[in-house]
This record gives structure tokens, C-alpha cells and sequence, in this order.
């Protein structure tokens, strides 16, 4: 076996057990220590770097020698996995030579089949600060070049003080119940044989509730009743905060939106569609229903 494939599978061997224990610690700022070895979380576009061996999927575990060739126009430091620092950075040169002896470039939305879901939320949490980062190298009040500070995660202007946190945007996701049934929905933007409970953004002045009701109304015609939470959940497409609800129907008749629903319907748990599966907290909404039948 050469070298190279000897030093990749003992990497993968210690991402391998690192995984059992996933101890992450945030941390903020831009690579200034010489690190021995390090998890690269490296970006082009909405693709990321990863290392495939086995068909087992990882992030690339780097030493500071080996990351040379590549060609990232900054580093950032983000957290700290069982004290290995997590370094960020993105590509500009689509001929650069980061792939090879097992790594690739994916979607990292793709990493939903492949990845743990500790690790799919760490690469989500990178995914997001590397947005931050990109979105952010100006101001957008006065176009002068920003900083990233020192004390918290946010990019200033040193012009006009302007600061700029990484932007969270939060939405309503929520399982609607009606005696032994659950509606599910066809959106336009899933494949056309995919269902899911409903979702929806924030708007300015709105509780999380209020989301809910005007939601469900403008997707569907219907009322609910009785709204209560359940679980929240990071969701990086491309910086949401999804938090999920049940409802219990109240009144009315199934009237799409059909600039965005494609059709909706009342499923018993023995009928369902296909359905979001793994780690999504859509699936775990209609698991829930699920399993409460």
C-alpha cells in the first residue's frame, strides 16, 4: 500500500473514533497558530471537500503541511472538536488540485445521505459562518471594507461602525393532526414524489405561532388550533433556524397555494408517501405521528 493510502486510513481510523465523542466548542477568529493537525472544512461555491474511503464519507483531517497546495484566500477558525481545531476557507481556483486519493468535491446538501448527523450539523454550522464570511466583506451602508472582530463572530466597518452578525433566519415547521391522520404536502420545490409536513419563514412582527396560523392559511386554507412546540433545529439551506410545532386541524377544506403546494392531503400513518427521512426535523415530526398511532 503507498504511503499516502497508509496516511489516509489512519486518518479515517481517528475521524472514526472521534465520532463516538463529539465534544465541539465554538470559538471565533482567523488562523494565527501553527497548527499539528486540524479538520478543513473547505468551500467552493455550495460544494464541499470531502474525504470518501470505503464508501465511509469524513471530513479531511489536515496537518499544516499537507494543505500547501491548496489555494483558499483565508482560513478561519470556528470551534474546536475534542480539541482539534475546525479551520474554514474557500476556493477561488476551479483548477486546483485538492482532490484526489479519495477526496471530492460534493453539494453539501448531498451530505444528508452520507454523514452522521453530529457531523452534518458541524458541516451546516461551517456552511453557515463561511456564508457569513462571504456575504459580509463589505459594508452595506457605506461599501468600505470589513473586519472581522476580535471579541464576537460579527464583521464591523471601520468606517461607520456598522456591525454584522451571521444573519438567522427563522421558520415555522409544523405537523398538523386531524383524528388518526397527518397532512403532508407536495411543494414545488421537492421532486414530484416527495411529501412533507409544512413550512414556512418568519415575517417582521410575527411570534412563532402567528407564523403558523398565517402559514398553514396561505398554504392550505385551513385553521388550526392548539399549537405547541417541539424541538428546534439548525438547517444550513442556507442559514434557517427551523422550529418545529404539532396543531390539531380546526376548520376548514384543503385550498392550495398552487404557486407553492403542488398538492396536500390527510394521511393515516399505514398510507404515508414517501417522506423526509434520516435527521430532518420534518421527518422526525412525521415519525412522531408515527409512532403515536
Amino acid at each position: 500500500m503507498y504511503q499516502n493510502e497508509i496516511l489516509v486510513r489512519n486518518l479515517l481510523l481517528s475521524v472514526m473514533e472521534m465520532s463516538l465523542l463529539m465534544d465541539f466548542h465554538p470559538v471565533q477568529g482567523t488562523m494565527s497558530d501553527p497548527y499539528d493537525r486540524f479538520y478543513w472544512f473547505s468551500f467552493k461555491g455550495d460544494q464541499i471537500l470531502v474525504q470518501v474511503l470505503d464508501g465511509i464519507t469524513t471530513i479531511p483531517l489536515e496537518s499544516s503541511t499537507e494543505t500547501k497546495t491548496t489555494l483558499p484566500f483565508g482560513r478561519h477558525l470556528f470551534g474546536k472538536l475534542n480539541g482539534i481545531p475546525c479551520l474554514l476557507g474557500e476556493h477561488e481556483d476551479e483548477q486546483d488540485n485538492a482532490e484526489g486519493n479519495g477526496r471530492r468535491w460534493v453539494p453539501v446538501r448531498s451530505l444528508i445521505l452520507t454523514l452522521e448527523e453530529e457531523w452534518f450539523m458541524l458541516v451546516g454550522r461551517a456552511y453557515q459562518i463561511m456564508t457569513w464570511l462571504r456575504d459580509h466583506r463589505f459594508c452595506s451602508r457605506c461599501g468600505t471594507r470589513t473586519e472581522e472582530s476580535t471579541d464576537e463572530r460579527t464583521m464591523e466597518c471601520p468606517e461607520c461602525n456598522a456591525q454584522w452578525y451571521p444573519r438567522i433566519s427563522p421558520a415555522m415547521i409544523v405537523s398538523i393532526l386531524r383524528d388518526d391522520r397527518i397532512l403532508l404536502a407536495r411543494s414545488s420545490r421537492f421532486r414530484s414524489d416527495f411529501f412533507s409536513v409544512l413550512a414556512g419563514f418568519v415575517e417582521p412582527g410575527e411570534s412563532l405561532e402567528d407564523c403558523v396560523h398565517r402559514e398553514v392559511m396561505e398554504e392550505v386554507g385551513i385553521s388550526v388550533q392548539n399549537v405547541r412546540y417541539v424541538a428546534s433545529q439548525s438547517w444550513p439551506f442556507p442559514h434557517s433556524l427551523m422550529v418545529g410545532f404539532t396543531a390539531e386541524y380546526a376548520r376548514g377544506e384543503i385550498e392550495i397555494d398552487e404557486n407553492e403546494i403542488l398538492e396536500a392531503g390527510w394521511f393515516r400513518s399505514d398510507e404515508l408517501p414517501q417522506v423526509p427521512g434520516r435527521f430532518s426535523i420534518s421527518g422526525r415530526l412525521i415519525r412522531d405521528f408515527v409512532e403515536s398511532q
